[in-house]
């Protein structure tokens, strides 16, 4: 056993050059539940009617040379555009508990709609739009990496994200939310 963990290591470090870090990632794949139990859940919905309790989400991250995030929907309302960001802080009981949106360059007036701050190479936008179905999936790939637990959520908002003056980054209230340890 320990020959073959051994030859393993080995092969790595042939594979792998002198420094190189092997791609790392995340992938959550939760049920949504009505906010507000204990012990926290995972995933949380603040309105039934949009992102009804069962309805499924799925959040993966994969980091490399930049860091890409998928979302996934399934069973949420039909045939809608829903906002969607990775927040600073984790999914609580309301809505406002994760926070602002996670920004790699960030706006020294929160909440940030300044579109120098709040646009999607700034911040990790998801917006998705669901099908027939209520199912839906969206990516962003970007050229910075989360720094070290200040990225610790994705929302699912009502509507589109804004990009104008005054109102860039807003897609209004919180409807759900997903707790994601990002790297």
């Amino acid at each position: 056993m320990s020959f073959l963990v051994s030859a393993l290591t080995a092969s790595l470090a042939v594979v792998l050059p002198l420094g190189a870090v092997a791609d790392r990632g995340v992938t959550i794949e939760e049920s949504f539940r009505a906010a507000g139990g204990r012990p926290a859940h995972q995933a949380v919905t603040f309105d039934p009617e949009a992102v009804p309790v069962g309805g499924r989400v799925t959040v993966t991250e994969r980091v490399g040379d930049d860091t890409h995030v998928e979302l996934r929907l399934h069973g949420v309302e039909a045939n809608r555009t829903f906002g969607a960001h990775v927040h600073q802080k984790p999914c609580g009981s309301k809505p406002s508990d994760s926070g602002p949106h996670y920004q790699n360059a960030v706006d020294p007036v929160q909440p940030s709609t300044n579109p120098a701050y709040a646009h999607p190479r700034n911040e990790v936008w998801l917006d998705i739009t669901t099908d027939h179905h209520g199912d839906g999936a969206s990516a962003s790939t970007l050229d910075w990496r989360f720094r070290a637990d200040q990225a610790r959520s994705v929302v699912i908002h009502e509507h589109a994200t804004h990009t104008g003056t005054g109102t860039a980054g807003t897609a209004g209230a919180r409807l759900a939310c997903v707790n994601v340890p990002f790297k």
